[in-house]
């Protein structure tokens, strides 16, 4: 049964159970693991948990109704510190952590975590998006990190403990995450109505790697239909680069003004690149086809037309550059342009295997 609406994580609920119980709960955590699986609700609920007025923090059991669970709901509470990246910025901003200007060291979160609590219990502070904090946003951090003030907990949300400054790692408790299974994904959709056919949220799970968000974002048929066009392209002899690149930032803007679902399928668009190189490479190796048949059919035909699997390797990796430079902001058409004509140079200038 899921605790406080956290599917999937009992063993970390319990790991924090645990420590609560023992009032050994660390003063500096990093919660690690892929997107979309929970790990922002859990750092919610365990701040809420700590805050409540009603039952104390080792029942584990918020009360929902006092005034601290509800300003912490509503995001409203005094002693609740978030922070996160902007959408439309590229890293954390340094004056979120410690102000700026003639507030500079005496305003932002690490501030505000070393006041006496408002409401005098706890004082928990989140940074989400913590693989964007750059070298002097992740540096200012130390000090807080390894003398937290008393009563207080700060919790940093990543993907993965080597996007961290080896100092953060050394200072925090590391919380892992693991991808939730297709089974739960597809539950979650249902229950929480995100998806209105049970069938189709298993098909959405499949291919969700775990994750409740890119389940989400796979909902999207328009980006079915364009993966088709995307993948027949790349299975050609020779990619036209500047139609595949014109027709790409073409789909990818369609997506809406808002940088967020552009990203998305963008994001969604190099990841179904990658895959079909791996599965070319795969083919070649063991004559193993995916399980989709339309896939199949354009990795034979990549296989059998495409350039020596050294070169097919390098595609994959240039994909997850690509992927890298997404999360990273950097501009969107610049990034397709350069993206598209790598990989046709690579597929094109190679002799064939």
């Amino acid at each position: 049964m899921a605790w406080q609406g956290v599917y999937g994580h009992d063993q970390v609920v319990e790991q924090f159970g645990r420590a609560l119980a023992r009032r050994r709960l660390g003063g500096s955590l990093l919660l690690v693991g892929p997107p979309g699986v929970g790990k922002r609700t859990l750092a919610e609920k365990l701040a809420q948990t700590l805050l409540c007025m009603q039952h104390p923090p080792e029942a584990m059991d918020p009360c929902q109704i006092c005034p601290a669970c509800r300003q912490a709901v509503a995001g409203t509470h005094p002693d609740l510190l978030v922070v996160a990246k902007p959408q439309e910025k590229s890293e954390i901003p340094l004056s979120l952590l410690i102000g700026e200007g003639e507030t500079r060291m005496r305003a932002g979160l690490v501030y505000e975590l070393g006041l006496r609590s408002y409401m005098g219990g706890w004082k928990v502070g989140i940074i989400d998006d913590a693989d964007f904090l750059n070298e002097e946003g992740a540096n200012c951090l130390l000090k807080v990190l390894e003398e937290p003030p008393p009563q207080s907990l700060l919790m940093l949300i990543g993907t993965s403990p080597a996007k961290q400054l080896p100092t953060i790692r050394s200072r925090c408790q590391i919380v892992r995450f693991r991808p939730l299974s297709p089974e739960l994904v597809a539950t979650i959709l249902v229950q929480r109505g995100l998806v209105a056919e049970a069938a189709e949220a298993h098909r959405l799970a499949q291919l969700s790697q775990g994750s409740v968000g890119r389940a989400l974002e796979l909902a999207d048929e328009e980006l079915w239909q364009f993966r088709n066009t995307l993948l027949e392209r790349l299975s050609q002899p020779n990619i036209d680069g500047l139609k595949l690149t014109t027709a790409t930032d073409e789909f990818v803007k369609q997506a809406g003004k808002d940088a967020p679902p552009r990203r998305a399928r963008l994001r969604n668009l190099a990841s179904f690149a990658a895959e079909f190189y791996r599965h070319v490479l795969r083919y070649r190796c063991a004559t193993a086809e995916p399980d989709d048949p339309q896939l199949a059919q354009y990795v034979r035909q990549a296989a059998a037309v495409g350039p020596d699997s050294q070169r097919v390797a390098e595609c994959v990796d240039r994909c997850l550059l690509a992927a890298e430079q997404i999360e990273r902001n950097v501009h969107q058409d610049t990034l397709i342009a350069a993206w598209i004509d790598d990989l046709a140079q690579l597929w094109n200038a190679a002799p064939l295997r």
